[in-house]
């Protein structure tokens, strides 16, 4: 196990990251474009700037994981291990990433794109997206409730394909809750 580490500006598409257990660690400025992490557990850590653009995560443990600033473009973080998945990210660019049926329960999304992420049947109970631009991101049969939205916006979110009991939406992103009909809204 690798405890209290902090790694800087590692290429690891050059220098394999050992597979192993991460506890308490720092990666900052790191490169894990299209590496495999499969296998990998992460406890306690904290990625800073780093580039995970289609990395491949299966089976990776993700557990109290703190992302700011990083690129995860097309990873499918629906095949990380779900035991204890728990994750937050700030200013991050998660396009195309996929959550489909992960528990993201009270998850904070802030100021992210999430432009085209697919949160199909994932479980955002309590989650906050706050000023984060949902552009074409995929909801459908997500739980959604009591989830924040207030900030957000170029979301369409179907209430009757999710459920959305208390969640928050401002006035001016209410239009994407209707936009299957198809109305003007003046």
């Amino acid at each position: 196990m690798t405890e209290d580490k902090i790694f800087d500006r590692i290429d690891f598409t050059e220098n394999k990251l050992l597979m192993d257990e991460y506890e308490n660690c720092r990666f900052a400025n790191c490169n894990f474009y299209g590496v495999s992490l499969l296998n990998i557990t992460f406890r306690d850590c904290v990625f800073d700037s780093c580039d995970f653009s289609l990395s491949e995560m299966k089976n990776t443990t993700l557990n109290d994981v703190r992302f700011t600033e990083c690129k995860l473009v097309g990873v499918q973080l629906d095949e990380c291990n779900p035991f204890l998945f728990s994750v937050d990210f700030e200013n991050c660019v998660l396009k195309l990433a996929v959550f489909y049926k992960i528990k993201l329960k009270k998850t904070l999304f802030k100021n992210c794109n999430l432009q085209e992420t697919d949160f199909t049947e994932a479980d955002l109970t309590a989650a906050e997206f706050d000023n984060c631009d949902l552009m074409r991101a995929i909801f459908h049969k997500t739980n959604l409730e009591k989830a924040d939205f207030s900030s957000s916006f170029h979301y369409s979110i179907d209430p009757e394909a999710n459920r959305i009991t208390k969640a928050r939406f401002s006035r001016t992103g209410i239009a994407g809750l209707l936009d299957k009909y198809r109305i003007e809204i003046v």
